[in-house]
């Protein structure tokens, strides 16, 4: 069993990146550290941390490490292992946009080279990626025309020769008529061209020229002349698009309290030619500084084009750093620059005020998505404010319930609420539901005097608006079929009998599909109704919130539950004192085991307090 204490103490005080496990396996976090001892100790001691770290840290089942020889090192490859594995508590770049790569199956025994958008991990050659799937295809075709690989998207061998070859498209290898190593050297002649050292393959194709010309072969020393070229051809592209001190990326930032928006300015040649914007979501913790430099790593990681710089709003800790890592990637010098005055602060500030008109739109258009989501349930009015629960716990112990709120389409994280179960014993979650749902609603009803005098005092006590709850939901979405359904409708109907009045709150149930995301609404009829993918995508990043919510608050309480301890028992032996004892030697076995001389090395225990701390134990 991993014992994250003991491994804390193996920790090397080197440069490295440390990777974050959770139960499953599945990597939730990577970091770099210039000390690795330092960093990854730091997660786990009581210091202020943000929302989001503590739901990480409550998650975290082991770790791993890997020591560089330096920062730049480690930097490098946390890029890539966020590239690679996505982590959930990494800043993450999701944007609806794919960009082309040109990818050659290199592993196959005739290599083709075509556009595609989805990067695999096949063993293929990827270039890219290219502004646009235009660029991208005018590559190819002239690549193929040029160099006369197959066309066909499978290969096999055949009895003739397709059209292709009849009007000099392809030297068809289907047909033997090109071998091997032939049609290989075409390749690595592409793959050359294409990481652009076309000096390189022109020299190569004049030597083998001269080659074939002297040997009389004045066919194949015309098809080298042909090729060299085009080689040239496509060199003079390359240099036409080659960077100029006017080629720069210009990067915003804008944010509201759901999720950021990121945009970016390209301009090439003092000319804007284009724009993209990325969003980000549960990062209302994280800085601006911290988000611009997490974003600038994994946008810029596995690019073959960079920009001659990149203009910010404000300088960052790890900018120079940066700097240093994204010039070794391009092979040229890329700075990131923060304008003070003039032009170029304009820019930034352009990209800052469409960023924010990008986010009010995504706005409007959730806010249309709730319009949308009226007529599908065939509603009388907006369902504006909308809630959902959700129950977490292990055979029936740490119950808790998460809360959620989306108000006009937008998840509204400060009201979000966490409760602990307490009328409930066992595992019961349909009883939690209408527990919670009930004690949920009790915080929203505001009630006169008259009305109050009415309740027994133990139920009027819990009637309490002041909890900060806000006004009753417009619906609830229960996270399950029927029975959740009906807890819920319960919960409501407990409500309206204890204060005599009838509310007006919808009530439907997610319907999952086999990945447990919501493939349809259901009403507390069993009849499913069918959604909209717009309505589909609002719905599981609601439903994806709320469980976070339940599951971050269930861990939290186990894993406080975990570190109690009969050091919490012992007068004279408070937090600060547990921690320095638990820190120095692990576990509460280690400190029994301890003689009195190691325990009284531990600042603030004295020979008397190591005596009554062994004695207890």
């Amino acid at each position: 069993m991993f014992n994250i204490e003991e491994e804390l103490k193996k920790l090397p005080q080197k440069p490295g990146v440390y990777i974050m496990h959770d139960k499953s396996d599945k990597i939730i976090y990577v970091g770099k550290a210039i000390n690795l001892k330092k960093r990854v100790t730091s997660y786990f001691r009581k210091t202020n941390k943000t929302q989001r770290i503590l739901n990480m840290v409550a998650l975290i089942d082991h770790f791993e490490y890997i020591v560089c020889d330096n920062e730049a090192e480690a930097l490098i490859l946390e890029c890539n292992l966020i590239k690679k594995n996505m982590p959930k508590f990494n800043v993450l770049l999701k944007d609806d946009k794919t960009y082309p790569y040109i990818k050659i199956n290199v592993k196959a025994e005739f290599p083709d080279v075509y556009i595609t958008r989805k990067i695999l991990n096949d063993g293929a050659k990827y270039f890219g990626p290219y502004p646009n799937a235009g660029a991208a295809k005018e590559m190819v075709d002239f690549i193929k025309a040029k160099f006369k690989i197959r066309q066909c998207k499978s290969f096999k061998y055949k009895d003739r020769a397709c059209l292709n070859y009849h009007i000099k498209k392809c030297l068809a290898p289907c047909m033997g008529y090109i071998s091997k190593e032939d049609y290989r050297k075409q390749i690595d002649q592409i793959i050359a061209i294409l990481d652009g050292k076309t000096e390189q393959v022109k020299r190569e194709l004049k030597n083998e020229m001269l080659e074939m010309s002297e040997k009389k072969e004045f066919e194949k020393a015309a098809i080298l002349r042909d090729e060299i070229l085009a080689v040239e051809r496509i060199s003079q592209r390359q240099k036409v698009s080659n960077i100029s001190d006017n080629d720069i990326d210009v990067i915003g930032i804008a944010r509201n309290e759901q999720e950021i928006c990121i945009e970016i300015f390209y301009i090439r040649n003092s000319k804007m030619i284009g724009r993209d914007n990325f969003f980000l979501k549960g990062l209302n913790d994280e800085t601006d500084k911290e988000i611009i430099s997490n974003f600038i790593k994994q946008y810029y990681t596995g690019r073959t084009f960079f920009p001659n710089k990149i203009m910010i709003r404000d300088d960052f800790e790890e900018r120079e750093l940066l700097e240093v890592w994204l010039t070794n990637e391009a092979n040229r010098k890329v700075e990131i620059r923060v304008p003070q005055k003039g032009e170029k602060v304009k820019l930034v500030e352009m990209a800052e005020n469409n960023a924010k008109i990008t986010l009010d739109n995504k706005e409007k258009s959730n806010k249309n998505v709730i319009v949308e989501l009226k007529d599908t349930l065939n509603l009388d009015s907006l369902p504006r404010k909308i809630e959902s629960f959700d129950i977490s716990n292990i055979s029936g112990e740490y119950m808790v319930a998460g809360m959620c709120v989306m108000v006009d389409g937008q998840i509204k994280r400060n009201l979000s609420r966490r409760f602990k179960i307490k009328t409930v014993y066992g595992q019961d979650d349909p009883k939690c539901m209408e527990e919670v749902v009930t004690r949920r609603i009790r915080h929203s009803v505001i009630l006169t005097d008259e009305e109050k005098a009415k309740l027994p005092k133990e139920l009027s006590e819990k009637y309490d608006a002041s909890k900060g709850f806000g006004k009753l939901p417009d619906m609830i979405l229960a996270d399950g079929g029927i029975t959740q359904i009906k807890a819920t409708l319960q919960a409501i109907k407990n409500i309206e009998n204890e204060i005599n009045k009838k509310l007006d709150i919808k009530v439907y149930g997610m319907v999952k599909n086999d990945k447990h995301q919501t493939r349809a609404l259901m009403d507390a009829s069993r009849h499913e109704i069918e959604i909209s993918e717009d309505i589909f995508n609002l719905i599981t990043n609601f439903q994806n919130e709320v469980h976070d919510t339940a599951i971050g608050y269930h861990k939290f309480l186990r894993d406080k539950s975990m570190t109690k301890s009969k050091l919490d028992e012992i007068s004279g032996i408070g937090t600060v004192k547990k921690i320095a004892l638990l820190k120095q030697f692990g576990s509460v076995e280690n400190i029994k085991n301890a003689s009195i001389d190691e325990i009284t090395k531990v600042k603030g225990i004295n020979e008397e307090l190591a005596k009554k701390l062994k004695e207890s134990l």
